[in-house]
């Protein structure tokens, strides 16, 4: 038996094609850049964050140390404002201290807020009595 040749078409091809089309990729790339772009704003998120606990940490140790420095006195302290520096892990921050009579002579309150600038990071209260 005679084999005929394999007529084609004009333009086609005996074999199959076989790749992506060009809007095929366009679709996988447009699903890879929001991929992307999603997964980047997760990481500043996360840097954000880390950097925001890091800062309240740190305000919390000098806070707390006004209060430790109050309470260590043992004595009532004065009424009024004052504003010191605090350095801790290399940043300089400042603790505004306002101590406030309270309606029983022998207790005062003390607040101590944590500032970087002028910007409020922390803010504790306790009440001091006497000893």
């Amino acid at each position: 038996m005679k084999r005929s040749p394999s007529r084609t078409v004009e333009g086609s091809s005996t074999h199959p094609q076989t790749g992506f089309t060009l809007i095929e990729v366009l679709v996988a790339l447009g699903i890879v850049a929001i991929a992307l772009s999603a997964g980047l704003q997760a990481t500043g998120a996360i840097t954000r964050h880390a950097q925001r606990q890091s800062d309240m940490l740190l305000a919390q140790l000098c806070a707390e140390n006004a209060l430790v420095k109050v309470r260590l006195a043992r004595q009532l302290p004065g009424v009024g404002d004052s504003t010191t520096a605090c350095e801790q892990a290399g940043r300089n921050l400042t603790v505004a201290q306002s101590v406030r009579p309270t309606p029983n002579f022998n207790f005062r309150r003390v607040d101590a807020q944590v500032l970087d600038g002028e910007v409020p990071i922390w803010r504790v209260s306790t009440v001091v009595g006497r000893y």
